[in-house]
């Protein structure tokens, strides 16, 4: 089979690329700079240079294609940002889409995200949930607007499969998560708001249940493939006891950490601030809940995510050895 993937430089678009390549199928990946897939060209994905917001640039790699993964997305927190967040995550979702349906592609899998549902209050919502309220950051709104608009080219015909992960981790990353773990291992985050809530996932789970939605998901169907519920807090424990590295010894109150959010805002307009400490993410992770019901996935899919702390385990042991930090010995070994 051949597959067009959009986003294989990324952390998730690079794990399925290179499981479809190990799985003996043919990739052909849109890239931005070649430069940067050439460790992708190596495991013979064959590499295309272009955009999505260039909607023709993607048509001779898609051509023939037996399935696309779109993948790509801007994940980015700062307003700077927000012409860039627009054009890629809503502008080249449309593209995407509506060259796979002109081209006549037989089955898609568009990776959306549980943040289109804001925060849940608590409530671990379904496929069914539909959240019509403000959202908390600029990319969960532009991933809204595209989760919208793969919906109606669904309704239009277009046989496509909808993925939604949680937080995503492991070996590799490159967001403000693989950050938040090694300010910890490295003990430089003073204080952290254990309340807010999200499900968990490593990597290699959450690229086989992509797998998965382009071998058995149903066209039309959106399947919730997040990981394990677990707060800040006990992600927090969980790193501190694998690690042998201490747990930042203040917990935050939601409302400072929400208060410290608004200072921040006026602190951006006039010098660029950290991922971690800029006032979007510094609200979206004040006591919210990001959790979701994967039952379907399961059932469907086959999906069966690990737990928490065998996740973690191995995700730390590589950013450990990368900060030339020993694990303690048996770490990780319990699950939970």
């Amino acid at each position: 089979m051949r597959y067009f993937v959009t986003g294989a430089t990324g952390f998730l678009g690079g794990r399925v690329a290179r499981m479809l390549r190990e799985g003996g199928h043919e990739v052909a990946a849109l890239v931005r700079s070649p430069q940067k897939a050439r460790e992708l060209e190596a495991q013979g994905v064959e590499i295309f240079e272009g955009d999505l917001t260039d909607r023709e640039s993607m048509r001779r790699p898609m051509a023939g294609a037996d399935g696309v993964f779109h993948m790509a997305a801007w994940y980015g927190y700062r307003a700077q940002d927000a012409k860039k967040v627009e054009s890629i995550n809503v502008g080249g979702t449309r593209n995407v889409l509506s060259l796979m349906q002109e081209l006549g592609i037989p089955k898609g899998v568009y990776t959306s995200t549980l943040a289109v549902n804001s925060c849940t209050g608590g409530e671990i919502v379904d496929e069914t949930h539909r959240f019509n309220g403000a959202h908390l950051s600029l990319y969960d709104e532009t991933k809204a607007r595209a989760h919208r608009i793969a919906d109606e080219f669904i309704e239009d015909g277009l046989p496509l499969v909808i993925a939604m992960p949680g937080v995503i981790y492991g070996p590799g990353d490159t967001s403000l998560i693989r950050d938040f773990f090694n300010v910890l291992l490295k003990r430089r985050l003073p204080a952290v708001e254990p309340s807010m809530t999200a499900t968990w996932a490593y990597i290699d789970d959450i690229a086989s249940a992509h797998l998965a939605a382009m071998e058995k998901g149903k066209p039309g169907e959106t399947y919730i493939i997040a990981g394990p519920i677990h707060t800040v807090g006990e992600v927090v424990q969980a790193i501190a006891e694998i690690s042998g590295v201490k747990a930042p010894p203040i917990r935050a109150a939601v409302g400072m950490q929400r208060g410290l959010s608004k200072v921040m805002g006026l602190v951006e307009q006039f010098i660029e601030v950290p991922g971690l400490f800029c006032s979007e993410y510094l609200s979206v992770t004040a006591g919210r809940y990001y959790i979701g019901d994967n039952a379907k996935a399961r059932r469907e899919l086959g999906y069966d995510p690990r737990p928490l702390r065998e996740g973690l385990a191995i995700t730390l042991k590589h950013e450990m050895a990368l900060l030339g930090m020993d694990m303690p010995a048996g770490a990780g070994e319990t699950s939970g």
